[in-house]
């Protein structure tokens, strides 16, 4: 384990409820994208029609659209749980009919089919799963647009259900991830703040990961501590990462994770070319950007060959050809695991001219330290040995959302050869469970004949026992139209396929191209 188990004493608690605290206004993309382009041209020559117009409730996570279906309550609701030393825990609950839809999600996922999840969100425009799979579906097929919007109906349809006393601001608002009903606000959450970081509003997906961080910094279940960094660097709010790196090492130990360890050092270092500081605090800011990217390098090694890779930087033989950072240093596990993360992430914060002088820099010194036997280098050395032998199962989970193939690849075994769905991916071992999916009965095989299973092999859908179906007459009766529409196919596949069939006649006896070795 690399990351401590502990919670945060309460001394220190208000100080790192301030640390995640920010605006309200920042969960708005809106007021990003008009500080870059200008209010008109984000909203261009909008005029709100009045006929046939929609009234929404009002939200802050997302603006409602009068394309979107009609909202009508789906069966989620949030209850208060307890409230302790200034926390208060929230969970969502599902009801009874919200219940059955989620059953029939389920059916849906097993059937491999996205037109069956199409079919549910047409009945259930507002179900969670739906949207979040359905979303996923878009993604893939390059559909950027409709797979945000179906995110941005997630979010609003949880909004919809806070419970009055449930902050997004505050950071006092906690939310269980062992309760599945609670995921799915975590991976909305998290999939709506990618969409903005890709669409170029950095500042306002950092904000929306400090608000995933906020619903449980103890256990951090989507292990936002390996994002935040990315995410501050891309805004440039690189007091705020540092402030947040003071705040949190003691009981995080964040100097253990890659992406802190040069993070906070290129914070520094960004600091020290702003033309508004003053020389003193420039070199200042220079040099401890100098020595913890040195003691980073150190600690990290296999850092470096596959950063300058993915930058398409040539290293010097003298890097290449050395013990150190070479093709001899080896990694534990969990640790290339994150190695590879940030350097997939990140390696385009490194591509500036002037980072990647000061690296080439760095990696001289780190080199004449290694030759001189610094003590560092083998007590690192030994940290390694010992630390980062199993990621915990936050980090994992972490890297499949992240979909960085570097990262993915480097997974272990028990995880990528076990099914991952999208809208659970690694769900907890020790989850809180309020409801159960019913056991779906099946007919005996023992009672169905050749021809029943060999029909059923091909038409899952085939039933030639003719149970009771609790569904009404409508379904039946369409359920019975595919039926004859597919037996009709597979019989005319079959009658084509008997047609074409021609035997080949035994070879002659005066056949004179007949092989002598050939078995009679």
């Amino acid at each position: 384990m690399m990351l401590k188990k502990k919670t945060f004493p309460k001394r220190s608690k208000k100080k790192i409820i301030q640390g995640i605290w920010f605006l309200i206004l920042n969960l708005n993309p809106e007021t990003e994208l008009k500080r870059y382009f200008g209010a008109r041209a984000v909203l261009g020559d909008q005029r709100p029609r009045q006929r046939n117009r929609q009234f929404h409730r009002s939200t802050w996570m997302t603006s409602p659209k009068d394309s979107w279906p009609r909202f009508s309550r789906p069966g989620i609701s949030m209850t208060l749980l307890e409230s302790k030393d200034g926390i208060q825990y929230f969970t969502f609950e599902h009801s009874r009919d919200y219940q059955q839809v989620q059953f029939k999600f389920l059916d849906a996922v097993e059937s491999m089919d996205p037109n069956n999840i199409v079919a549910l969100l047409q009945l259930n425009p507002y179900h969670i799963d739906s949207l979040l799979q359905l979303s996923d579906v878009c993604r893939i097929q390059e559909d950027q647009e409709m797979a945000r919007d179906l995110i941005e109906r997630a979010l609003y349809s949880f909004e919809c259900a806070f419970h009055p006393l449930f902050s997004l601001t505050s950071g006092t608002s906690r939310l269980d991830y062992l309760r599945p009903e609670n995921r799915a606000f975590y991976l909305a959450l998290y999939k709506h703040m990618m969409f903005l970081e890709k669409r170029g509003c950095p500042r306002t997906a950092l904000e929306y990961c400090k608000l995933i961080l906020s619903l449980d910094p103890d256990s951090d279940p989507l292990c936002m501590l390996l994002l935040v960094d990315f995410l501050t660097l891309r805004s440039r709010e690189y007091h705020s990462l540092l402030q947040l790196h003071q705040d949190w090492e003691e009981h995080r130990n964040l100097s253990q994770l890659p992406n802190f360890a040069f993070s906070t050092a290129l914070c520094h270092f960004h600091l020290s070319q702003q033309e508004d500081t003053d020389p003193e605090e420039s070199d200042k800011q220079r040099q401890i950007a100098d020595q913890m990217l040195q003691d980073a390098l150190i600690m990290f090694p296999g850092v470096l060959m596959p950063l300058l890779d993915l930058c398409t930087v040539q290293a010097d033989p003298a890097v290449t050809s050395h013990s150190f950072f070479g093709p001899k240093s080896q990694q534990p596990p969990a640790l290339a695991e994150l190695t590879a993360l940030y350097v997939g992430r990140t390696f385009n914060l490194w591509r500036e001219a002037a980072v990647m002088l000061w690296l080439e820099e760095s990696v001289k010194e780190v080199l004449c330290r290694v030759n001189a036997k610094d003590p560092l280098v083998e007590d690192c050395q030994n940290k390694r040995k010992q630390r980062y032998q199993s990621a915990p199962r936050n980090i994992h989970r972490h890297v499949l959302l992240s979909e960085i193939k570097e990262a993915t690849s480097s997974l272990p075994l028990e995880v990528t050869t076990q099914p991952v769905m999208g809208f659970d991916p690694l769900p907890p071992l020790d989850s809180v469970i309020s409801y159960t999916r019913p056991e779906r009965q099946h007919a005996g095989a023992s009672n169905e004949s050749t021809l029943s299973l060999f029909f059923r092999s091909l038409l899952p859908n085939f039933n030639l026992q003719g149970g009771p179906r609790q569904e009404d007459d409508t379904e039946v009766a369409r359920a019975g139209q595919e039926l004859n529409q597919e037996v009709n196919r597979l019989m005319v596949a079959m009658r084509d396929m008997l047609a074409n069939i021609r035997f080949q006649e035994p070879p002659r006896e005066d056949n004179p191209y007949r092989d002598e070795e050939e078995w009679d």
